[in-house]
């Protein structure tokens, strides 16, 4: 099983680029067996442009996640605690492998999902 996960296509960029090595969450998937994460480019990409493998998930108290994470997060420390602003806890997808599809693939035509999950949504292999 996969999750398919929407993410800003600014973000997804540089996780494909590889200068993004973390993707935050506030809420999490309850499967621990994920390893794939599909990446759904929001608006106005609007298309599956790749995947990519998780090595672990952090989860932590935002001022800890922010220390651990923040050389390879991608995003600025203003950004970050605008995100997670009154949270008690945050989660970090940290990116192993990546795989950017060479064709960008369509929700309803490819894996026949009428609309983008708010967080995520689970994928039969």
């Amino acid at each position: 099983m996969k999750v398919l996960l929407s993410i800003k296509p600014q973000f997804a960029e540089k996780i494909f680029a590889g200068t993004k090595k973390y993707e935050f969450r506030k809420a999490i998937y309850k499967n621990k067996n994920i390893k794939t994460i599909v990446v759904y480019a929001s608006y106005p990409v609007q298309k599956v442009i790749g995947e990519f493998l998780v090595e672990q998930i952090l989860s932590h108290p935002p001022e800890i996640l922010w220390e651990k994470t923040s050389a390879l997060s991608g995003i600025s420390v203003d950004y970050f605690e605008s995100y997670f602003k009154e949270r008690e806890v945050g989660f970090a997808i940290k990116v192993a492998k990546t795989v950017r599809y060479e064709n960008p693939l369509c929700l309803k035509q490819d894996f026949n999902i009428q609309y983008p999950p708010q967080s995520f949504m689970y994928l039969d292999e």
